[in-house]
């Protein structure tokens, strides 16, 4: 869904999935996307901490 609407959103997440969709494909980019979601998850999760921007 966010590649899918990525016009109407905003922030360094967003704006970094607009750079890359300019030079990949977008099936490249939604596995780039779900590795570096992941790697948050996994990084919230091992240090147990809050998500920080």
């Amino acid at each position: 869904m966010f590649i899918q609407r990525i016009e109407h959103q905003s922030g360094s997440l967003a704006e970094w999935v607009k750079t890359q969709l300019e030079r990949k494909h977008s099936n490249v980019v939604a596995c780039a996307l779900a590795n570096k979601m992941a790697r948050i998850a996994w990084a919230i999760t091992t240090r147990q901490t809050v998500f920080e921007r």
